[in-house]
């Protein structure tokens, strides 16, 4: 079974609308190029020999294009309607919405002791004066 990557949708209304516009515009332009199947047939098959004198190839290009274009339509309709048949069960108990928080701190080297070599950005200490303090020189 083929199994077709669709992004993870938090509101499952929109994803069903979704759904629903993808299985109608595959099911639109599978007509389409049925109708333009059917049309370029029809033309082909009413034209005269002796009328052709530049062209049979590209013409038989193009309907050769629209004969295999319903075929890979369709199958986006096929793909689709497999979205829409899984409905939102699947999808509402497998959501998971991510947290901002990391649960434990990252794993330090061993033996190696937790006390920090520098102070800590921004302290108050009650050395020196406050207000300007120029830049060292180095």
């Amino acid at each position: 079974m083929v199994d077709v990557y669709f992004p993870q949708i938090s509101n499952t209304t929109d994803r069903k609308y979704l759904v629903l516009a993808d299985l109608g515009f595959s099911g639109l332009w599978t007509f389409l190029w049925f109708v333009g199947f059917c049309f370029l047939t029809n033309q082909w098959a009413w034209t005269r020999a002796e009328d052709v004198h530049i062209g049979a190839d590209s013409a038989r290009a193009a309907i050769t294009f629209s004969f295999f274009s319903i075929f890979s339509w369709g199958l986006l309709i096929t793909f689709a309607y497999r979205r829409y048949k899984m409905g939102v069960g699947d999808f509402a108990q497998s959501y998971v919405d991510p947290s901002g928080e990391v649960p434990t701190p990252y794993s330090s080297y061993p033996n190696i002791s937790h006390d920090s070599y520098q102070q800590p950005p921004f302290t108050h200490t009650a050395e020196g004066p406050e207000g300007y303090q120029p830049p060292p020189v180095y």
